[in-house]
């Protein structure tokens, strides 16, 4: 105990006695104080744009305003049309472009030989991130809406916002798969495993936690798109009659009907419409950090960890 005594006072008096200890930069100081700075003005812009939005909203925010549609003649203002619509376009969305994500990403970072034609692709996924999405929006009205004659539907918004998130699953999924040691590879190709058993109780198992906060993240972006529906899903608020046939009529997400509110000037109305937002938003980020703490297979839960400590 004296020993180590000893060598905690040496270090200290060694700090002490450093360059660092004698002499405060004052550049350090200054940098210090900015970095401080910048970052309560983040916190105080969160914290007010949330707070405003919620004690504007809130009130307006009842159970007749989420369980009802709008409706000239019934008197009624509410959500539950658009509510229905979003959770449409959510679905089908995830539906077409998580399968082709995630296997494009598997054939560039594991099939494909590294070289010209796959840095091409990886360009061409970059730029199309970069694309703003009312030029989608533009493109599936062309596109979907008129060529193919869908035209405003919710299955026209679901198509062109798969070709806005697709990039995004694709370059979360290969960055998932790189960070996956080859030494795992290595071991289960050497004990004979086939490449795509590799692929399908190896890789994907260890990547899942970056595939799933690239899907969650791909559904934030669809709650929060309103340029591109706005020129291919349309603004219908009404209940659907049939479940199959909805998919093929107009109908407006929640972002649709905020827009239409504000137009309007009904501003009690949007700000719960943006509570509502917000809370989906709030829940979405909460559930990537959940489950991609859930589904690492690298993190030791506390539960193991005190069943190995009773070993």
């Amino acid at each position: 105990m004296t020993g180590e005594a000893a060598v905690n006072v040496d270090e200290r008096s060694a700090v002490r006695e450093s360059i660092y200890g004698k002499h405060v930069r004052s550049a350090d100081v200054a940098l210090t104080g900015v970095i401080y700075g910048c970052t309560a003005i983040s916190l105080l812009l969160l914290v007010g744009i949330l707070g405003y939005t919620f004690v504007r909203g809130i009130p307006h925010v009842t159970w007749s305003f989420l369980s009802t549609a709008s409706s000239a003649t019934k008197g009624t203002v509410g959500i539950l049309g658009n509510i229905i619509n979003t959770l449409y376009i959510v679905v089908i969305t995830l539906l077409i472009a998580t399968p082709l994500g995630v296997g494009s990403a598997i054939y560039l970072n594991e099939y494909a030989k590294p070289g010209k034609v796959v840095r091409v692709i990886e360009f061409t996924t970059e730029t199309l991130s970069g694309i703003p999405s009312i030029i989608f929006g533009l493109f599936g009205m062309v596109f979907f809406g008129n060529t193919l004659g869908l035209g405003y539907s919710i299955l026209t918004g679901a198509l062109t916002l798969t070709l806005m998130i697709l990039p995004l699953i694709t370059r979360t999924t290969q960055e998932a798969l790189k960070t996956v040691p080859d030494s795992y590879r290595h071991g289960a190709l050497g004990i004979g495993a086939t490449k795509w058993y590799m692929i399908r109780t190896i890789l994907l198992p260890s990547a899942m936690p970056g595939i799933i906060t690239g899907v969650i993240l791909a559904i934030g972006r669809i709650v929060g798109e309103s340029a591109a529906l706005l020129f291919t899903a349309g603004s219908g608020y009404y209940l659907p009659k049939n479940l199959l046939t909805k998919m093929f009529e107009s109908g407006g997400t929640l972002t649709i009907q905020l827009y239409l509110f504000m137009q309007k000037a009904k501003y009690n109305e949007a700000f719960g419409v943006a509570v509502v937002l917000l809370v989906i938003v709030l829940g979405i980020n909460g559930l990537a950090k959940y489950l991609s703490h859930r589904f690492n297979v690298e993190e030791i839960r506390p539960k193991e960890k005190k069943l190995w400590k009773t070993r």
